[in-house]
């Protein structure tokens, strides 16, 4: 009896034991859990780890990226939001025929009652055409205007003008324009009649048709009580009280220091989407420095990303200014459709070419002692013991003198070709990069094409009114004159796959007599260095250069 006593203690004894343990755990686990569910809240707040439930309840998100990434670990833009003055200065960057600084000082302007018939118009009221262009409508032609450009040189016999670049879908224009001139501090325009359009093409040429797109230069004449003064901006209208639907900043681009630097290279709209001619495209620009180039300025249609970075990158150095270029009206501008249009419409193309090479020129007509047009695959070389540009026309100009006392509007340069089958017959040059293009390339035709014929100019911007590819179109004060440079003196070397199409028949005599030359070979050595050291910066390497050549990366 004792021992059944004894026993049934034993396990009531162990019984309330176990009951207390539990009770003792269970205190324990639910303090523990509101530590947790504070920390855990504490922290939700801070890093966002909790998620906030419909019931109140905070539940922890699945994902632990916020432990491993920080808010700043992320590459975006933070940069502050631009103000009204610096959205103004972006826009007038982008679009520089667009007067926004003028209009933001003055937008007031058009909601004032004038004593004149016309107001000046909003830039939210102009008609713009493939992001470049300004439309006027007419009962007799539409004008797609690029832009304007004050012309005070001396040898203009109309006198101080507005010049406005663009295209008219007419041949011989007869309607009749006005000018609506706003100059800075005047509340009314002043308003003129357009002097002239001055065609920048050749009817002989072709496309000389009603409705196709024609490049024009327009002149406007300044009014006497405003000579010496630059207009702000000018609208070109049918009707005097028109409010206009264009409006163009009238451009005047002077050097800073009051000095022309010497020679400006213009290049037309760049067609190469397809073709990745960067590498090419560096040894040209590096070997148009050497030879003087103060700058290049390139227009650019449709390019390739390799080429891309190579421009962006002799932008930033300040060798190049790239300007992008769209084509008017009706055109296509959708990538790879323009690049076939305008290979199949070769009119078209070449008028549209005019309009960044005149552009080119009114920009820099004070900024520079020469400008010539060159594309790509072309070089003005200077031959004998001249080694630059300012050399070769040191030479010429007293040349020139004796020829004509009162000087030359331009001074062109023989046209001869360096093939790229000439080198395949005569193999590489081991101690020069295959990839360097013309120092490769030095076997030439023998006879230079005809003169006159494709032939590349440096012009005088003080001299010449319009331009084309090959020579300048009209001149100021009288026919155009250009010099023919001794081809003793210098040559222009024109790099191509074969002849231009018009060619075909002297071509084969071309390609039978050829010769060597290795005129370029004298900028060997630094050409080679900077081309590498560019290539090497811009990552166009698969294995970095070792050795020698690296060494002269450093330099």
């Amino acid at each position: 009896m004792n021992k059944i006593w004894s026993s049934r203690l034993i396990i009531k004894f162990l019984f309330a034991l176990g009951v207390w343990s539990f009770l003792l755990l269970g205190l324990l686990k639910l303090h523990s859990n509101r530590v947790i569910l504070e920390e855990e809240i504490q922290s939700g707040i801070n890093n966002g780890r909790l998620l906030l439930q419909k019931d109140g309840r905070y539940q922890e998100a699945t994902s632990t990226t916020t432990e491993k990434f920080l808010p700043l670990d992320v590459l975006i833009d933070n940069r502050t939001k631009l103000d009204d003055d610096q959205l103004v200065r972006d826009v007038e960057s982008r679009l520089p025929s667009l007067p926004i600084a003028y209009w933001s000082k003055h937008k007031n302007f058009s909601q004032q009652k004038s004593s004149t018939c016309a107001k000046y118009p909003s830039i939210f009221d102009l008609e713009f055409n493939n992001i470049y262009w300004q439309t006027l409508h007419t009962s007799n032609g539409t004008f797609q205007l690029y832009g304007a450009y004050y012309d005070i040189r001396k040898k203009s016999r109309i006198g101080p003008a507005v010049r406005i670049l663009g295209m008219i879908d007419r041949i011989e224009p007869k309607v009749k324009t006005y000018c609506q001139f706003w100059f800075d501090g005047q509340k009314e325009p002043y308003i003129v009649k357009t002097f002239e359009y001055k065609y920048v093409w050749y009817n002989k040429w072709g496309n000389y048709k009603q409705g196709i797109y024609q490049p024009y230069l327009i002149a406007c004449q300044i009014p006497k009580p405003f000579h010496g003064v630059k207009p702000a901006s000018v609208s070109v209208v049918e009707n005097e009280c028109d409010t206009a639907s264009n409006n163009l900043r009238v451009l005047h681009n002077t050097p800073p220091d009051g000095k022309k630097k010497n020679f400006a290279v213009c290049v037309k709209g760049l067609d190469f989407l397809y073709d990745d001619l960067s590498v090419r495209l560096i040894e040209w620009i590096e070997l148009l420095n050497i030879l003087g180039a103060d700058k290049i300025y390139f227009y650019n249609l449709q390019v390739h990303p390799n080429i891309t970075k190579v421009l962006d990158y002799y932008e930033a150095e300040g060798k190049v200014q790239v300007t992008p270029l769209t084509l008017p009206g009706g055109q296509p501008n959708v990538p790879g459709f323009q690049h076939l249009y305008l290979t199949k419409k070769t009119n078209h193309k070449r008028q549209n070419e005019l309009i960044p090479y005149n552009d080119c020129l009114y920009k820099n007509m004070y900024m520079y002692k020469y400008i010539t047009l060159l594309d790509i695959d072309e070089v003005i070389m200077p031959k004998g013991d001249l080694n630059n540009w300012a050399e070769l026309m040191d030479v010429v100009l007293p040349k020139s003198l004796k020829q004509r006392k009162e000087g030359y509007h331009s001074y062109n340069l023989r046209n001869v070709y360096f093939l790229d089958g000439y080198q395949h017959d005569h193999g590489w040059t081991k101690d020069i990069p295959k990839f360097m293009h013309m120092l490769q390339h030095v076997h030439r035709a023998q006879n230079y094409t005809k003169p006159n014929q494709y032939v590349k100019c440096f012009h005088d911007p003080e001299s010449v009114l319009s331009l084309h590819n090959h020579f300048p179109l009209s001149c100021l004060g009288g026919a155009c004159k250009s010099f023919p440079v001794d081809t003793e003196d210098g040559h222009l070397q024109h790099y191509r796959a074969d002849c231009v199409k018009s060619l075909k028949k002297s071509c084969e005599e071309y390609k039978e007599h050829q010769i060597r030359d290795t005129t370029i070979w004298k900028f060997k050595e630094e050409l080679v260095q900077r081309s590498m050291r560019t290539l090497d910066k811009l990552g166009f390497f698969r294995n970095p250069p070792t050795g020698r050549g690296s060494r002269d990366l450093e330099r």
